[in-house]
């Protein structure tokens, strides 16, 4: 019976990765880089095409907030049928969507739709599809999550697999971004989003070959109790809680990437390639990290090095923002990457390890909350910030709270701060 193993003989760089002999688990890879690839690409094409169709702050904090509501909103209400459904059918119903979102936006950007619409009425639609784009996430996450544990299914390559996995999405997000700033440069948002639309077509071909998943939860429960379930497994296991709590705050007061436009025009004074190489930055750094990461794995002290990683985020997002000089801003935010990567890798693998395959979907979906809480919001925060005090003085009144976080999470998650990848997953 072939389960998709490439069998026990060595087969050179892949006997040394045994995580990737597994097929369906190469196909899975090609899912997480494309869905990224393309969404970063699409999110990055949105700020610029934002902020030079009004030229106002604010807007680019609204994108974010257009997001963050139905992917918070919607989240544990996805994660009970996520649990409940088939996880291959989920994630390809959520491609098919993206596709369909993909395409809407091309029309947007058309110069005869644009124009027969208006700026602001085109404005209001971008939110409305950014929106509808949240909502999709909401399903996304939780089935993408689910689904990883039962193609990997041997839980001793969980850490190995993370890291591949957080580094197919990283590379997406490197590549996304920086695809982003050239077709920017050659046709403005247009090439940007049509290239969108090809790329989440091509990813129906990786999960077609991925075989349909048994349901591990078929039993049905009134859906109030499920849904408060996964919330309750989160707030009752310490280490998860706190490793989520400060990812989630760091994200939130650390981010800058959504005031990149700002610091491209207005304090850089770099061209639209510029631009994508500052955007692309932390995920080449990130990349960097996760590849080093997949060939000697993090296995000692793990909570340790998640504070230390998050406070050398904390410094180069406050060195970033005093920044006035593009290479210094590069390296920066390059630096920002690869402790987030870190901070990634040891905050995945606490959740995979720790969650019971019957509750992935509903404890994936909180992680969604935080996860949108963190990155979404915080796009918002940083645009309301920026709008009150100033770009340069959002970003490192930013940086500072982030380090608060910091202290008080190390001395208030003792649970976090002496986690080991050996502790056994909890019992629901």
């Amino acid at each position: 019976m072939d389960n998709g193993m490439a069998g026990d003989r060595p087969v050179g760089f892949f006997g040394k990765n045994p995580v990737l002999k597994n097929r369906e688990f190469r196909w899975f890879l090609a899912i997480r880089f494309g869905l990224m690839f393309a969404l970063n690409m699409q999110i990055t094409t949105i700020f610029y095409w934002v902020y030079h169709i009004t030229r106002d702050k604010l807007s680019l904090g609204l994108v974010g907030l257009a997001e963050v509501i139905p992917a918070v909103g919607c989240s544990l209400i996805a994660g009970h049928f996520v649990d409940l459904a088939e996880k291959r059918k989920m994630v390809l119903f959520c491609i098919s969507a993206y596709v369909l979102l993909g395409v809407s936006l091309f029309s947007l950007t058309t110069p005869y739709l644009h124009g027969a619409l208006g700026t602001q009425t085109t404005l209001w639609c971008i939110y409305v599809l950014v929106f509808t784009g949240g909502v999709i996430r909401s399903f996304m996450g939780p089935s993408v999550f689910s689904l990883f544990g039962l193609v990997v299914q041997d839980k001793k390559l969980y850490p190995n697999g993370t890291s591949w996995s957080s580094m197919a999405m990283q590379l997406g997000s490197v590549m996304g971004p920086l695809v982003a700033g050239v077709m920017i440069a050659l046709d403005g948002a247009l090439t940007g989003m049509f290239t969108v639309c090809i790329v989440q077509i091509l990813l129906l071909v990786p999960i077609l070959n991925i075989k349909r998943k048994p349901v591990i939860k078929k039993e049905k429960e009134p859906i109030l109790s499920s849904l408060s379930q996964g919330l309750r497994f989160v707030v009752s296991t310490p280490a998860l809680l706190g490793a989520q709590l400060l990812d989630m705050f760091s994200v939130l007061f650390g981010g800058a990437v959504a005031l990149l436009p700002v610091y491209q025009t207005e304090i850089l004074h770099t061209d639209t390639v510029g631009f994508g190489l500052l955007r692309s930055a932390p995920g080449i750094g990130a990349l960097c990290t996760l590849g080093l990461l997949a060939f000697i794995p993090l296995r000692t002290n793990p909570g340790k090095k998640l504070f230390a990683a998050v406070t050398g985020f904390a410094l180069c997002i406050i060195t970033f923002g005093l920044s006035t000089n593009l290479w210094l801003s590069f390296f920066a935010l390059l630096f920002s990457g690869m402790f987030d990567a870190v901070s990634v890798v040891v905050r995945s693998t606490i959740l995979q390890l720790v969650t019971p395959d019957h509750m992935r979907g509903r404890v994936a979906s909180v992680n969604t909350i935080f996860v949108s809480s963190s990155n979404e919001l915080g796009d918002f925060e940083s645009g309301v910030m920026a709008h009150w005090l100033g770009t340069v003085r959002a970003v490192v009144t930013g940086g500072c709270l982030t380090l608060g976080v910091v202290l008080v999470t190390f001395f208030s998650a003792p649970q976090l701060r002496n986690f080991s990848f050996e502790q056994e997953p909890k019992k629901e």
